[in-house]
């Protein structure tokens, strides 16, 4: 176990950027999350800075009692450097709302003052947006709309995977659907679904909320690691950093990556990609309607 809060900068405003839980969570990951952030806050010309935060743990292993009690823990830790003028956290891989709540509540209680701004992602009782459930998705999917637009794609020519139907995946899958594109290849922890004539995504959708996983729907059953080998147009990379390496980078068909995760491709896998003329959108420009609303909810608090 461990536990860090890493500001990278502050020279625009205080430092900004999620806490996530999760076994891989290590010092070097935080750090460079933190100095991701300060790119994306930069690049949305917004004024907050770069910070991070995470906890070595598998929350899937922890009882509500046990999560609360690890929220109110962080706060507790982190309660000298975190502050709506300091370091502004969020929800970030299994963390949420709910968590959010839980350290503030925390951390107003040890302070003895109201402030809301101190944290984003809230729930929408406790100052809260709601746009901000799905921003990060819908970031991505404009992103993604604007750019087939200027190369001049049609989305009837356009076959898309997602890796990765947690929160942003999901979200994405349902915004990119609903605008009428066809989406053949979705994964999430436990494997992925292939149909070539395209996937129905609200029972996928429904699969999810029942949790259960996508693996568990009709369709021809691939991996996570197949999944990105596809021949697809768009791969969206909805998942975990280093996805794509010097390792498969070579087997991607894909001509054009959405980085919804951060850093899902390898900077090694990335000269690659240059080298084939595959486009990136980088994500710090494809996920960053997560930041971007976060600021909003902070300046309302404030």
């Amino acid at each position: 176990y461990g536990a860090w809060r890493f500001m990278h900068s502050n020279a625009l405003g205080p430092g900004k950027g999620g806490i996530r839980f999760h076994e891989g969570v290590s010092e070097d990951e935080v750090k460079s999350l933190s100095f991701w952030m300060s790119l994306k806050t930069a690049l949305m010309g917004i004024p907050l800075g770069g910070g991070k935060g995470g906890v070595k743990v598998n929350p899937k292993e922890l009882n509500d009692s046990e999560l609360q009690e690890l929220s109110r823990a962080y706060a507790r830790a982190f309660v000298d450097v975190i502050g709506v003028n300091k370091d502004l956290p969020a929800p970030d891989v299994y963390t949420n709302s709910q968590i959010m709540a839980w350290m503030l509540d925390e951390y107003e209680k040890i302070k003895g003052v109201k402030e809301p701004g101190m944290i984003t992602g809230k729930p929408i009782e406790l100052g809260g947006l709601k746009l901000r459930a799905d921003s990060t998705s819908k970031g991505g999917f404009i992103v993604l709309k604007e750019f087939l637009e200027k190369i001049g794609k049609d989305k009837s020519e356009i076959k898309i995977a997602i890796q990765g139907f947690g929160n942003a995946g999901l979200n994405m899958a349902k915004m990119l659907d609903s605008d009428g594109f066809k989406i053949v290849a979705a994964s999430d922890s436990r494997g992925g679904i292939f149909v070539e004539e395209g996937l129905d995504i609200n029972s996928l959708v429904k699969l999810k909320e029942d949790r259960k996983s996508v693996v568990d729907s009709e369709g021809a059953k691939v991996s996570n690691s197949e999944l990105l080998e596809l021949d697809v147009d768009v791969l969206v990379l909805a998942a975990l950093e280093n996805q794509i390496t010097e390792e498969n980078v070579e087997n991607v068909k894909a001509k054009y990556i959405l980085e919804l995760a951060n850093g899902p491709v390898s900077s090694e896998g990335d000269e690659v990609l240059f080298s084939k003329e595959v486009v990136v959108l980088p994500d710090i420009l494809a996920n960053a309607g997560g930041v971007l609303v976060s600021y909003f909810e902070w300046a309302n608090n404030n």
